[in-house]
């Protein structure tokens, strides 16, 4: 017999249940009539993407370019008097890294997903997720090498979810290892019903794990749980996507290979994707980076990872998806704190933002939106989200002056970020302070370290930038030389520049070479004669 059991979950994470379309800088009464539609086909988080830019044909909104796959980053020392219009709040000098004009659109971290039938004995009533890095139990079909799913690595979902076209091919509704049992899952606008599973093995590793031929044929580095109860979409469109969610992330560190794009085709299908990498806490291999950004595992009191058993029943079977439980449930990530900037107003030391690895887009509420004096009938761009429901909403984007990011050793400071105007629910209640998202890290390599459960260290995202020849441009942000492909890309770039608001339609920040370290915003005469400078250099 099957119990339908509703329980509401966090929204998974904004980029992991929308399409966004970004209309550019438009103010609210402007004439159409300039407007220019651009079709593109950007991933968002699962399978949600990006169709179509339309804009004003002065104003696009910035992208993360694909020909270009680290925009310029540089180390300054920050001097009082350069922030005296932000009341001279800083007393010493600080060392930051500082990343000009962020695209809207950070990476997707994607990986490969394998399910066994890995459980408890019902006997012993245990529902608690078991962490492993060796797989656990028997895959679900004759051919898992070919039968598993990409999925997102999401911290920003509470739950593992897992389409409905993917957990079929993964053999799980094949297995009866469907409960029948209903969970809602919350999108921007609404909630949309999805499967609980019975307890099963989950396993990822990175894109490199692929093979040239789309197959998964190692499975040594994989990491996971079993005992693990996931959400499935019950088909239909839209579908879930497939997310790894927190309560796997606390296991283990992460570490995020920006400068190292992986590209698989599965199913016709293609993806790009930093390589991810994990790592039992303590390994000696973890990569170590000097800048840590603390993080909080909120509410607090987090325990293990477990779900909720039917104990009226007959079989203790899942009632809901696994999620990380204690005092309270479904704890995430969030950033210890958040200075934030624009037109002279501040909103410091906000500690409310999440950390969302699913989400390519930077978010903040109306609350801070109202501290910064934000004028919502003046958007400097629109996009417009369709939810996990299918429901439409056209919301409000703008450009803030400053973000700052605090951490042990240098700080993480963004200029000209745009964001976009959104509450987002709080696991904790009422709404976020935002989002962090992957934007704003599209130039640095990161490793997060997980933990924040009860005897486990505070969690951290620590992280190092990117290095690089200073005119090694292409492709994919460099290639170890600089030569045709680079000139071709410093070409494509000539007469730009990154002083207005947006920045010109081929505006490539690594192309402002000069003057060192930071550049003027402009791309002219200086800047081809340091590129020239460098003209066949080479790591070699």
């Amino acid at each position: 017999m099957n119990i339908t059991y509703r329980k509401y979950l966090y929204p998974i994470t904004l980029a992991a249940v929308v399409i966004i379309f970004i209309f550019g800088s438009i103010p609210l009464l402007a004439a159409r009539k300039a407007w220019k539609r651009e079709e593109v086909d950007l991933r968002m988080s699962g399978g949600s993407k990006i169709k179509a830019l339309i804009y004003p044909q002065d104003k696009p909104v910035p992208l993360r370019k694909r020909e270009v796959k680290r925009k310029k980053v540089y180390k300054e020392k920050i001097q009082p008097d350069l922030l005296a219009q932000l009341e001279e709040r800083v007393e010493q000098p600080i060392f930051a890294n500082v990343v000009n004009s962020p695209p809207i659109d950070g990476f997707v971290p994607l990986v490969a997903v394998s399910i066994t039938d890995a459980r408890a004995d019902e006997l012993d009533a245990n529902f608690v997720a078991v962490p492993s890095d060796t797989i656990e139990g028997s895959f679900l079909t004759a051919n898992p090498d070919e039968d598993y799913a990409i999925g997102i690595f999401d911290t920003g979902a509470s739950a593992h979810l897992m389409g409905n076209q993917a957990a079929v091919n993964a053999g799980i509704f094949a297995a009866g290892l469907n409960t029948g049992n209903i969970t809602e899952i919350g999108g921007v606008t609404g909630t949309v019903d999805a499967w609980v599973s019975e307890p099963l093995g989950f396993y990822i590793d990175g894109l490199s794990a692929i093979e040239p031929d789309g197959t998964l044929q190692d499975t040594s580095g994989m990491v996971g749980e079993w005992n693990v109860s996931i959400a499935m979409g019950q088909g239909g469109e839209p579908d879930l996507p497939t997310a790894v969610g927190s309560p796997l992330s606390v296991y283990y560190a992460t570490e995020i290979s920006v400068d190292d794009i992986i590209n698989v085709t599965k199913d016709s299908e293609d993806f790009n994707s930093p390589d991810l990498t994990f790592y039992n806490f303590g390994d000696p291999c973890i990569p170590s980076y000097s800048n840590i950004i603390p993080l909080e595992l909120r509410p607090l009191g987090g325990v293990n990872v477990q779900y909720l058993p039917n104990v009226d029943g007959f079989t203790l079977e899942p009632l809901s998806p696994s999620i990380i439980v204690g005092n309270l449930s479904q704890s995430l990530f969030f950033v210890h704190s958040v200075d934030l900037y624009d037109e002279g107003e501040e909103a410091l030391d906000k500690d409310r933002f999440m950390l969302d690895t699913g989400a390519q887009v930077t978010v903040m509420s109306n609350r801070i939106a109202s501290r910064l004096r934000i004028n919502p009938d003046y958007p400097d761009f629109q996009v417009e989200i369709i939810d996990v429901t299918g429901t439409v909403e056209i919301v409000n984007g703008y450009y803030l002056d400053q973000i700052e990011i605090p951490a042990f050793g240098e700080w993480l400071i963004a200029i000209n970020v745009p964001v976009i105007l959104l509450d987002v629910a709080s696991p904790e209640g009422g709404t976020l302070d935002g989002i962090i998202g992957m934007n704003l890290f599209t130039e640095f390599n990161l490793v997060l370290h997980g933990g924040g459960l009860l005897l486990q260290d505070n969690p951290y995202l620590a992280y190092e930038a990117i290095s690089r020849i200073i005119a090694d441009i292409a492709p994919e942000g460099g290639d170890g030389v600089v030569d045709n492909l680079d000139l071709e890309a410093f070409v494509a770039a000539w007469l730009s520049t990154g002083n207005t608001i947006p920045p010109s339609p081929n505006w490539n920040p690594l192309c402002d070479m000069a003057p060192q370290p930071e550049g003027d915003g402009d791309v002219n005469l200086p800047d081809y004669a340091v590129f020239a400078e460098h003209w066949y250099e080479s790591i070699e």
